[in-house]
Parts: structure tokens; sequence; C-alpha cells
């Protein structure tokens, strides 16, 4: 009997890709699916009000079309708060976005047919998901779960400057927004405690809080991550010069920077994260999405949502 389906679609991920070839993309569910209900979401967080409501009327399967930040907000949607609503619903993913940087964690190809293979035929092993505890811009407290990756510093800004080139209408790649926020950019004062210990202070380029390998549009910053081993790769990167970004920042794309003497790697359950100055403002970014600020506190929820793939 098929399963009860829910299928959530962002259309103006890919950059508007998605709308243009949902005709396609329909016609490839139908043939592995059957039957289904869809629906398109037209503004940001709405994808959690709909993944939350098709779970608690009964929805068995949810498939995410789209990119990181879509399949982070139907994440978001299997929990009421602190408790997931329904722990036999399982997630199905149809990359459809410009990064796709979790997907690759779970080894779901980009070509349509095998990704509804992976869908159909796939286990749906249960994943660890990050839960993040932080600072809005206007000051208020918020939590917000992750499946990927989180971090603070460098990646939060790279974020805010491509938004930026957005309302300018200007486009701008991961790669050279990058570049570009790396001669702008001013090292943070951080304090840090990995499961209660604290970290020695220090001046941070970013630290990245890894579930998945992968983020930053194809960045392996965490290469020996697992969704299901209950830990977080955490990777803190210490202050560098112009020329020493510019002469490692390709091995962050291949994974072989983990040796480099001012990148630490800890695991970890429980991070805490605040600004050495109150008054210092140090973005954070959860999943491709720059969401607030420090102080934060990232912990792990472990094996709390069934995923479609390969872990």
């Amino acid at each position: 009997m098929p399963l009860k389906t829910q299928v959530i679609v962002n259309p103006e991920s890919n950059k508007g890709r998605t709308r243009r070839r949902w005709a396609k993309i329909k016609e490839a569910l139908s043939a592995f699916l059957k039957e289904f209900k869809y629906e398109f979401t037209e503004k940001p967080a709405q994808a959690i009000d709909i993944s939350r409501a098709a779970i608690r009327e009964g929805s068995e399967l949810i498939v995410g079309v789209g990119g990181d930040g879509t399949i982070n907000e139907i994440a978001n949607g299997f929990f009421d708060g602190r408790t997931i609503i329904n722990p036999n619903t399982v997630m199905g993913i149809v990359p459809s976005g410009t990064g796709c940087d979790f997907m690759r964690s779970l080894h779901i190809p980009s070509n349509l047919k095998k990704a509804m293979q992976v869908i159909t035929q796939a286990p749906s092993p249960f994943i660890d998901v990050g839960r993040a505890s932080f600072q809005t811009h206007a000051g208020s407290d918020e939590e917000r779960y992750f499946l990927n990756v989180a971090d603070f510093g460098f990646g939060g800004e790279v974020l805010e400057r491509m938004n930026q080139n957005r309302a300018k209408r200007k486009a701008a790649s991961y790669l050279k927004s990058t570049l570009a926020t790396f001669f702008h950019y001013k090292n943070k004062r951080i304090k840090l405690k990995v499961d209660g210990e604290e970290i020695p202070q220090g001046e941070y380029l970013i630290g990245a809080i890894s579930n998945g390998r992968i983020f930053g549009k194809g960045m392996k910053i965490a290469p020996n991550a697992r969704l299901d081993d209950e830990h977080f790769d955490i990777i803190l990167v210490k202050g560098m010069k112009v020329w020493e970004f510019l002469r490692n920042v390709w091995k962050i794309y291949s994974g072989t920077h983990l040796s480099h003497p001012k990148i630490s790697f800890i695991r970890g359950k429980k991070i805490e994260a605040l600004p050495e100055d109150p008054d210092e403002k140090i973005l954070i970014e959860i999943d491709g999405e720059q969401v607030g600020k420090l102080p934060a506190t990232f912990e792990i929820v472990p094996r709390s949502i069934s995923v479609k793939g390969y872990v």
C-alpha cells in the first residue's frame, strides 16, 4: 500500500529553475510515487508550517523539492517545540537547489530519476539533528533545528554579503563572496565551551558545528562527519593573514585542511559560544541561512528524523 505522501516544492529554488522544470519533476514523482499531494511555498518559513500540518494529518512521507534551506524548513516542521510529532514519518529529498550540500552526505544523486530511486528504494535511517538556540537580530531568543552545518563568524558575514548583493540585483557566487568578505573581515574573540569544558580563548575566523560533511556550495568542512554518530564534528579556524587564507582555501574544498596548525578539530554534543565583547555582533548561519547572532548554544538531538538515503 503506497505511503500517504506530501510533496513540498520551493519553486524559487535553484534561481527559479525548479518552477521551470516542475512539469518534469512532477512527471517523475507520479511515475515513482503514484499518489501524492503537493504544495508550493510562497514565502520564507512556509515549508515549516506545511510539513508540520501534513505530519499531524497523517502523512507518512514528506518529500522536499528544493535546496538546503527548503529541506531545513521541512525538518523543523517535524518538531512541535522540542518534541518530534511522529517518529514514523520519513523525509525524502529531490535535490533542486544551488548547493544541495546536505544531500551529498546522504549520497542522494542530482539526477532526477536516480533521486527518485533513492526515495522509493533506499533505506530510511534515523539521523542526528542539531538544535541551535541563539539571538535574533532584534535581540529575542529563538530555537531552530539544523540537519547539516551551523557556523559562527565568517560564514554568516559571507551570507550577509550575498543577501546584500541580491537586494542590489548583483550576481555573486559563494566563492566570490567568500573572497570579498575576507578582505573586510575582522577576526572574532569568542568564548567557547564544548560539553562543559572551556576552550582556550583566541581570535577565530570561523567555527563550524558539523552534522553533515559539506557546506558553502561544496566545501568539505568536516570530511569525516557522520549523520548518525550522535556527535558534532567541530571545526575551529583561527585568524589567518590574507596570504594564508588564499593559499589554503582550496584545501577546504578537497577536505585536506584539518592538519593545518591554525585549525582545530573537536567532537562534542553541546557547544556554547558567546562574544568576548558583549557588544560585538557575531553572525551565525544555519544550513545556509543567516538567522541571527551569538550568544548561541548548539546541541545534538540524536537519531531523531528518518530520512531516505545512505549515511
